[in-house]
């Protein structure tokens, strides 16, 4: 099969390793790829987000499997786009990616089916916003209403920084059109745990947990990230958990989606919390979370192209694959300054030195290829993975890879996977 994956980053790479893994697979694309997946993939130079583009080239190249990565697309509709063009693809229509590209979509469906989240207030006046917001109590969690990177979430800790992060989305357009409305939410407390689910629509079935660390610096300080690195399993998922999950989110989700006419087919990522009053949503994201999926296709024990298929023909729960027990761990090795101004450009050594040690895959997130160099090319540059028996083992074995990645301003949190909730 001819196998085209959408997208240029460390997710995209994982996707590609993976799909790599399967005998069906004898030719994979990636657009626009990265100077990592350029090893396992031919990366075709066109933006993620010119779906007409990709859809041309899907249909010149007689593709037989688009696999749609990231939000942006999905949103836009490109799986709906190849599939009018008589092309098979992975990943939700624009009408059930939705669930992501409208933060007030997914509070409104939530309150409609009685799926636990938070308490909020929509607001596209930012003197209506702030107003509330004087009356209201802090912390306050603001969000920017459409996509913005994984940042256009502010945890204001004052009136006065909230008031400040009002302006800056709604005024000053820092998120674009994603900041023209705004969830003001309540606070909730408690750890955080991703789980991402296949789904066909029919069958629900979650893969191993996660957890994410966001903020730039060591012990949560800093700007929130795209995600500065990640563990699986969750240290508090518990089965009993799983199952509370399943009854009250993850099943009613899907039924909300079919009961809306909105089938979602693809993965969804469930962004938790476990609150003292039960796990609550915090968000829903339409595909792969990145760098979550670092650390848990690795531990996938099947076919993901099979999977991939199946969901497509809503045969889900015919596929057979389960998930290994061990622990993993994703170091992002960032751009220095990032998320805010970062240089580009900086040569990148060592990860082969890195790959070499054993169960440490180096998957790129922002890279390029400059001739027989890799260079930087984003804020999130590499992502160091290291699988092992136990967490605690994996965490160790990443960081021994990280020590042999070099390139200048280099920047990494040093306590990935370690918190103990």
């Amino acid at each position: 099969m001819k196998v085209l994956v959408v997208g240029g980053g460390g997710r995209e790479h994982t996707i590609c390793w993976k799909l790599r893994q399967s005998p069906k697979v004898d030719k994979l694309y990636c657009a626009p790829g990265n100077g990592g997946i350029a090893a396992i993939a031919e990366c075709v130079p066109i933006k993620a987000t010119d779906i007409e583009a990709i859809a041309d080239f899907a249909e010149k190249e007689k593709i037989d499997l688009t696999v749609v990565a990231p939000d942006d697309p999905l949103v836009m509709g490109l799986v709906d786009l190849l599939e009018s063009r008589g092309l098979r693809a992975f990943g939700p229509r624009a009408n059930a990616a939705i669930i992501e590209g409208s933060k007030v979509f997914s509070k409104e469906l939530m309150k409609k089916y009685g799926i636990p989240t938070a308490g909020y207030e929509v607001f596209d006046d930012p003197a209506k916003a702030i107003e509330h917001l004087r009356n209201g109590s802090f912390p306050a969690v603001i969000k920017a209403e459409g996509l913005a990177l994984g940042k256009g979430v502010i945890i204001a800790q004052s009136f006065d920084e909230a008031e400040a992060a009002i302006h800056e989305m709604m005024e000053n357009n820092k998120f674009g059109d994603a900041g023209k409305r705004v969830v003001i939410e309540e606070f909730l407390s408690g750890p955080e745990i991703s789980v991402l689910a296949f789904t066909d629509g029919k069958t629900m079935r979650p893969m191993v947990s996660a957890q994410d660390h966001k903020r730039a610096y060591d012990n949560d300080q800093g700007l929130n990230t795209g995600g500065m690195g990640t563990f699986s399993p969750s240290r508090i998922y518990d089965e009993k958990m799983a199952e509370e999950c399943m009854n009250n989110i993850f099943l009613p989700t899907m039924n909300a989606m079919n009961a809306e006419g909105r089938t979602f087919k693809g993965v969804l990522y469930f962004g938790l919390m476990s609150t003292k009053d039960g796990v609550k949503v915090i968000e829903y994201n339409c595909r792969f979370g990145d760098p979550e999926t670092q650390v848990v296709l690795p531990r996938l024990e099947g076919d993901l192209l099979e999977i991939f298929e199946a969901i497509i023909d809503e045969r889900l729960a015919e596929v057979d694959f389960g998930w290994s027990n061990t622990g993993c761990v994703c170091v992002v090795a960032a751009s220095g300054g990032y998320p805010e101004k970062y240089e580009s450009g900086k040569e990148i050594t060592g990860i082969a030195d890195a790959e070499a040690l054993g169960d440490v895959t180096v998957f790129h997130a922002g890279t390029k290829l400059d001739g027989d160099k890799i260079l930087t090319a984003g804020g999130r540059v590499l992502g160091i993975t290291a699988l092992a028996p136990t967490l605690d083992e994996a965490i160790a074995r990443a960081y021994e890879g990280v020590k042999k990645v070099h390139f200048d301003k280099m920047h990494y949190r040093k306590d990935i996977g370690i918190k103990k909730y």
